[in-house]
């Protein structure tokens, strides 16, 4: 009997015993402690590298202030106010005739030099591309059927493409970045027709999170039902009207079959 208990329960026959007081209370604590730990982890996180930051900013900057103007004791965030500071007066002065002179005549000079101009010219393209203004950044999420149809991804729609690519292949060409998870700084850049990308309303901050924590944080919409724009109307009703006609084809063809599989019925009687 004990054999065939064990049995039935091995293969769901029989339902397995409920849990004992103790176990219960065990489950509740460790669900407890994770909702704690869910809680306070990112808080003690943030806090912690905000902190570093802070302070290995104010370690490289406060010593070089002269004595005679060093406060008589620390400031917390001293070095990375004077480093904001720096920065702004940086870009007032670039920003004049003068400025963009200097600036002009530095590249030149890094333009000559041939290790360096490599690596100073692969920043200044990366720290343009983080600091550019809309016209050129990340401003939109869509969706694209990739890497087949019916399999749909997240995209950053960067810019039009424009170019030899339009000459090419559709002028009517969208260019985004397909990232990967979840590492967002990796992926394709894809050349894809406007009609064919479904933008949604998520920004593009909430579209990172989505990525990097593999579809797990996922942004509030009202309904779950991400809006389609106009510039995805035509290529959603594109879609439809292909559909509908290869199921109009299929049906037509249907018959004929059936009446082929009749007529070579008969001849063989």
């Amino acid at each position: 009997m004990d054999d065939m208990a064990r049995k039935k329960r091995e293969f769901g026959d029989e339902p397995p015993p409920p849990p004992s007081r103790m176990a219960r209370a065990f489950g509740s604590l460790r669900n407890n402690f994770l909702t704690g730990l869910v809680v306070a982890a990112p808080i003690g996180i943030t806090i912690y590298l905000t902190w570093n930051f802070i302070a290995f900013v104010d370690n490289r900057v406060t010593p070089l202030i002269p004595e005679q103007y060093s406060p008589p004791f620390t400031i917390p965030g001293l070095g990375l106010l004077i480093v904001f500071i720096a920065l702004l007066m940086l870009g007032i002065f670039t920003k004049n005739l003068f400025g963009r002179s200097i600036i002009n005549l530095g590249d030149r000079i890094i333009a000559r030099m041939p290790v360096v101009r490599s690596i100073y010219g692969a920043l200044k393209q990366i720290f343009e591309t983080v600091a550019a203004d809309h016209q050129s950044s990340f401003q939109q999420v869509g969706l694209i059927q990739y890497p087949r149809e019916n399999i749909w991804a997240v995209v950053f729609v960067t810019t039009q493409t424009k170019g030899e690519i339009t000459a090419h292949a559709d002028p009517e060409m969208v260019s985004v970045f397909l990232p990967t998870t979840p590492n967002p700084t990796s992926g394709f850049l894809l050349f894809v027709p406007k009609s064919e990308i479904v933008i949604l309303d998520m920004t593009v901050e909430q579209a990172a999170k989505l990525i990097i924590s593999a579809g797990i944080v996922e942004p509030d919409h009202p309904n779950g039902v991400a809006s389609i724009n106009s510039t995805t109307i035509e290529g959603a009703r594109r879609i439809l009207e292909e559909r509908m006609a290869d199921e109009e084809g299929a049906d037509a063809t249907a018959p004929k079959d059936a009446a082929n599989t009749d007529d070579d019925k008969e001849k063989v009687a």
